[in-house]
């Protein structure tokens, strides 16, 4: 199955699934925990050898490591957008191709990177052309052509009583290295509210993507391709959104939120590493991506807009663009990562960058936390960041910046003991934690918003 363009031009994206996992266990008891999973062929990952200076080199596996071309655009003309969005999501496809050659028995890396780099370079000296037409080109980009490989450890965490999580590395990703036990995770500290900070919250309830909304789309990232994210969505609110949907057609969509919200949420899928085959292990999101395993239908999904712990908060414009995290975060590294993992009842406790083992019964807890703080001008930006920006650890914005409400996602899983679980990412990611990330485009109804301010500014809760 291939994916195309709205134009029509074929992405071959070859990765797909060479082994489903067989049955893994994630067990806790005793105070030590233990993640097993079976060896398969898929991912580059090694079975350990036993002993000594054999087991060590086996602990680690191979991954690709390329720039981020996106991250780094400062100026996209109009006209140049869709040949820009174009280019991002064939330089995605490029990186698959290349980690699923090297990542293959016999693979040549070295080869593997020159014929990524002379596709790369193609392919942004077109996207730097296209921006040229209109704008001063930025030669700059076609300095990140070159990629590298990157070794990643693939042995056990250690939980709480200090034993090492145990178990094999699984093929693609995660290893059992990210997972720990979430009573090792760091507290969570939290700046308290001054005088003329903003305390109250204002909440949209918008269900748990009971419609089945799900596509392997990034409307903001790379919008007018399909299967741009190379990985499965879950949304939430806007009933419309795909690669090809627009402010206006947006606008005129239905809503799962009750209260007549129709901004858009979407995030990653959590998938259970349980050896089963899921519905889309042929399609483009999932299996002929690299994402295995059933996918996990939320529990919750709490949608909370907070205030500034210093300062009142101004109205968000409609259509705001907001991306939070890094789905690219483990090989570009956490600059911009920053969702964060815990347990129900452990919530003072967060991990970046591993998957928490969560005490029997207690659902898993994903959290993110959005930037709170807007340029007043614009609604997005050429690498749909730097027009918001978060707080300063005091809670204040930088200069520059206004405080608007702070939207968090949290979603909640009900995690079968004895089951691990992955986030879909980008198959050179390797279903790391850190790459987890979430989208959001305010569509509210400006009457809605004031109403939003208004809770938040007063200290109350709506």
């Amino acid at each position: 199955m291939t994916p195309t363009t709205r134009h029509g031009h074929k992405r071959r994206v070859p990765v797909k699934v060479r082994a489903l996992l067989a049955t893994a266990a994630l067990l806790l008891g005793g105070g030590g925990t233990a993640l097993v999973a079976a060896d398969a062929s898929a991912g580059g990952t090694h079975r350990p050898a036993a002993g000594g200076a054999q087991e060590q080199a086996a602990a680690t596996a191979t991954t690709i490591a390329c720039p981020d071309v996106g991250d780094r655009l400062q100026d996209v003309p109009a006209p140049a957008r869709q040949q820009v969005s174009a280019g991002l999501a064939e330089l995605d496809a490029q990186i698959a191709r290349a980690y699923e050659k090297a990542a293959a028995p016999g693979g040549d890396s070295g080869a593997v990177l020159g014929e990524l780099k002379q596709q790369r370079s193609t392919t942004i000296g077109r996207m730097a052309d296209a921006i040229g037409e209109k704008s001063a080109r930025p030669a700059e980009l076609t300095e990140l052509s070159a990629c590298r490989t990157q070794q990643v450890r693939t042995d056990a965490a250690r939980g709480a009583s200090g034993a090492p999580v145990l178990g094999r590395p699984m093929p693609g990703g995660p290893s059992p290295a990210d997972f720990a036990d979430i009573r090792t995770a760091p507290a969570r500290p939290r700046p308290a509210t001054r005088a003329g900070g903003s305390a109250g919250t204002f909440t949209s309830a918008c269900g748990r993507n009971e419609n089945g909304h799900f596509n392997s789309d990034n409307v903001i990232v790379t919008p007018g391709v399909s299967n741009g994210a190379h990985h499965t969505h879950d949304y939430v609110g806007n009933l419309s959104t795909n690669a090809f949907s627009t402010d206006a057609s947006l606008a005129a969509a239905g809503t799962t939120c009750t209260n007549g919200d129709l901004s858009t949420h979407y995030w990653p899928v959590l998938r259970l590493l349980d050896g089963k085959a899921a519905p889309d292990a042929d399609k483009p999101g999932g299996g002929h991506d690299g994402n295995m395993g059933k996918v996990l239908r939320p529990s919750s999904v709490t949608l909370q807009f907070r205030g500034s712990p210093v300062a009142k908060v101004s109205a968000m414009p409609r259509f705001l663009r907001v991306i939070t995290g890094d789905a690219k975060a483990f090989t570009s590294g956490p600059a911009n990562a920053n969702a964060s993992w815990s347990c129900v009842g452990f919530e003072e406790r967060q991990f970046k960058d591993k998957y928490p083992i969560c005490p029997r019964g207690a659902e898993v807890v994903r959290t993110l936390a959005f930037q709170s703080c807007w340029d007043g001008r614009s609604t997005d930006s050429a690498n749909h960041r730097t027009h918001v920006a978060f707080a300063r650890q005091d809670g204040s914005c930088p200069r520059g910046f206004r405080a608007v409400p702070q939207l968090v996602q949290r979603i909640t899983y009900q995690v079968p003991s004895g089951t691990p679980f992955a986030v879909d990412s980008f198959p050179e990611q390797l279903h790391k934690p850190v790459t987890d990330h979430g989208d959001f485009i305010n569509v509210m109804p400006d009457a809605l918003m004031a109403k939003a301010v208004a809770c938040v500014n007063s200290g109350r809760r709506c």
